[in-house]
């Protein structure tokens, strides 16, 4: 059995992580190996945050750690909201503030191309590999769908058929999601060492 700690105290993330996961992996979240409250994520891009969060799992728990950042970035805002989308709207972290907002500085504009991307960082003791998962796509005009968290209520992928990633059943945009793409780029890596 294969046992990882990964850095992340939200359920849904654990749950996607879980279910492309090959057999045979036990999956220990940071709450799980004792630690309580948000763990270190200072950088200014998705690559050091992820980074930053897998070695201090690793340096405090000496188990091979997995940890992601995840941005949504859309064209016409310059990458926006990017490594801040958690807290685009602000230090509360409110999802429906985060996509009103977005979605407010999109009026008017006619260029609504965007992409979702997690990086995921894997830290071990022969150091810390980065994987990227790219979803590109387009902000809905309003919200859509009951399904996901954060922006999935107003990011279409081109991917699909036209549902907001929130119109989805969970197994279908698990089947294209960033963070399942960055998931399986790391299982490639995996198979390769």
């Amino acid at each position: 059995m294969n046992k990882i700690i990964l850095a992340t105290q939200n359920a849904h993330k654990l749950e996607e992580l879980r279910s492309v996961l090959p057999e045979g992996w036990e999956v220990q979240t940071a709450f799980d190996a004792g630690i309580r409250g948000e763990l270190p994520e200072t950088g200014s891009t998705l690559e050091e945050n992820a980074a930053q969060k897998a070695k201090f799992l690793w340096d405090y728990c000496g188990i091979s750690s997995l940890a992601d950042d995840s941005g949504l970035e859309v064209t016409v805002l310059d990458g926006a909201p990017g490594v801040y989308s958690a807290m685009y709207a602000g230090p509360e972290r409110s999802d429906q503030a985060n996509r009103s907002l977005l979605l407010a500085n999109l009026v008017g504009a006619t260029d609504r191309a965007a992409r979702f991307r997690t990086v995921l960082a894997w830290a071990t003791d022969q150091g810390i590999q980065l994987f990227d998962g790219i979803v590109y796509g387009r902000i809905a005009d309003d919200e859509r769908g009951e399904y996901g968290f954060g922006y999935d209520r107003i990011f279409i992928p081109n991917d699909g058929d036209g549902r907001t990633f929130a119109e989805m059943l969970p197994e279908e945009k698990v089947a294209i999601s960033h963070r399942s793409r960055a998931v399986r780029a790391w299982i490639t890596g995996l198979e390769r060492s």
